[in-house]
């Protein structure tokens, strides 16, 4: 194993203690073998910094609309809809300087900078659209962080799962679950890779791969993948 894929395993054999943002630094640093974690750690922790500032009373319904506010507003966090597949997209120093993401990196960010806040909030492993579900007391609210922070009933989330899924779909307990920080990294790594592939790419589709097999060692389709990749690899040295 290289060294930065040696401390991305290291990284997250902390499950659900893991840091979701060094974590999301480490895995790119096949991209970017110089980049300065810390740096960017400082910056999340600064954009928490900026929407405490703006939370006008010390509850939760103060904080949530503060954290938009910092966000959307003053950061200026927005979905990519010009060009979803540009693989900056899911690299968390690019989002963090461009201010501009897919789901999956929007969601992770949101979410870090209102866990540093105190509040309850998860990410929604939804189908097809990655979302951010935040507890309010005995109440699940539904964000979207790459439409400006849009709030989704049980309606709007069952209308989006039929979309997807088709017509018959029926949303259960199961979409409404909180997401596996590991299964988000999964889930970040898994839009790299399907760029990677249609793009050909085969050095950083290793590499992706490499790290999902680390988060999922028994998935016998990232396996196989790997293995072929591998293989063509050899071929063109």
């Amino acid at each position: 194993m290289t060294p930065d894929l040696l401390l991305f395993q290291h990284l997250v054999e902390d499950g659900e203690d893991v840091d979701l943002v060094v974590a999301a630094l480490v895995a790119i640093e096949f991209e970017y073998p110089d980049l300065d974690v810390s740096r960017y750690v400082d910056a999340v922790d600064r954009f928490a910094d900026l929407a405490r500032d703006l939370a006008e009373e010390d509850r939760p319904e103060g904080a949530i609309r503060a954290l938009d506010s910092a966000f959307f507003e003053h950061l200026g966090f927005r979905g990519n809809q010009d060009d979803y597949y540009d693989p900056r997209n899911s690299f968390l120093n690019e989002v963090i300087d461009r201010r501009t993401g897919i789901p999956i990196t929007l969601a992770l960010l949101y979410i870090e900078l209102g866990q540093r806040m105190g509040l309850e909030l998860a990410g929604l492993s939804f189908p097809g659209h990655f979302l951010v579900r935040y507890r309010d007391g005995e109440h699940l609210v539904f964000i979207d962080p790459f439409h400006q922070g849009a709030r989704l009933d049980l309606d709007a989330l069952e209308a989006r799962l039929r979309r997807v899924v088709g017509p018959g779909a029926q949303l259960a307990a199961e979409h409404l679950e909180p997401a596996p920080k590991r299964h988000m990294l999964l889930r970040l790594l898994t839009n790299l890779a399907a760029i990677y592939r249609r793009a050909g790419d085969v050095y950083r589709g290793i590499a992706v791969l490499e790290r999902m097999a680390v988060l999922d060692p028994s998935n016998p389709r990232v396996e196989g993948e790997l293995r072929e990749l591998r293989r063509r690899f050899a071929g063109l040295n």
